[in-house]
């Protein structure tokens, strides 16, 4: 199998077609809005630039990115080092073909990076899994989303939040407070509770490649995610924080242990445009998923 050349059409599929339960979603959304109220018509422009976007093979919205893939590889015969180097050709290929923006800033000098190939630049997650098969997901991430992205110690004085679910809820409905229009809500939430830091973000972004309508396997934390995802569309935020029903699309939330002195609550942010699709190798060929 080349790797290289599946890689890239998994790009090109996930920067340019929204998964249809976000999709769906965000029709629903619009449908449950007055007739020319703002919220409708900014649902509508997203929903007709859905279309547009698989039609024509452009990417959903200018900023393509940043792109994380999550791995999971057979119990034997995978070569980490391999698969990275195929998504960093895949990655440089699709730029060439103008499927992602040159997106990518050295940090020191501020140069574009033009192939979006660098050092940790795509990101790749492995783990090993129980099977034969060799399975990929992508998610692209955009800046403005990336920017509303939060992380909170609990306790908490200034928003009367304890170490306790209810303390949970208070800084999840906080962050999408703060964020308001500038993570282009309708927005998706991947939240994790309990790590550590750099834990917490990374399992709070793995929760946005559940589907929209799945549900926490945990009770309490299945009640949570209906609980927050009922009271943050009925603070009136809207899209793009211009008024409405519809602030939030979904609400996805893990737990973690922790240490006796940390208690984290990591909220990663995910725009309307949830670019989330996976790939599957298996005996017969290619498998694609979401």
């Amino acid at each position: 199998m080349n790797w290289t050349e599946t890689l890239t059409e998994l790009i090109r599929r996930t920067t340019s077609d929204l998964p249809t339960d976000v999709e769906v979603a965000l029709r629903d959304a619009a449908a449950a809005e007055a007739p020319a109220s703002r919220a409708r018509v900014l649902l509508d422009a997203l929903a007709a630039n859905t279309e547009l976007a698989r039609r024509q093979s452009t990417p959903l919205c200018q900023d393509t990115g940043t792109l994380t893939f999550f791995w999971t590889l057979p119990v034997a015969g995978a070569d980490a080092r391999a698969l990275e180097q195929a998504a960093r050709d895949a990655v440089a290929q699709a730029t060439r073909n103008g499927w992602l923006r040159r997106n990518t800033i050295d940090a020191l000098s501020g140069r574009s990076v033009d192939t979006n190939v660098a050092e940790g630049c795509p990101v790749c997650h492995f783990e090993q899994g129980e099977g034969p098969q060799t399975e990929v997901w992508l998610i692209q991430k955009g800046g403005g989303s990336e920017n509303m992205s939060a992380q909170f110690s609990l306790p908490d004085d200034e928003l009367h939040a304890g170490r306790d679910l209810d303390g949970v809820r208070k800084c999840v409905l906080q962050a999408v407070w703060r964020a308001q229009g500038f993570g282009c809500a309708p927005g998706i939430l991947g939240v994790c509770v309990g790590a550590d830091r750099g834990e917490g973000f990374l399992t709070a972004k793995r929760q946005l490649l559940r589907p929209l309508g799945d549900a926490s396997p945990v009770p309490e934390l299945a009640a949570l995610e209906r609980r927050v995802l009922d009271e943050a569309n009925r603070l009136g935020i809207g899209p793009m924080g211009m008024g409405g029903k519809t602030t939030l699309l979904g609400v996805k939330i893990a737990a973690r242990t922790r240490l006796p002195a940390s208690y984290f609550v990591t909220v990663a942010y995910m725009c309307w445009a949830c670019r989330r699709r996976g790939v599957r190798a298996t005996a017969s060929g290619v498998e694609w998923l979401g």
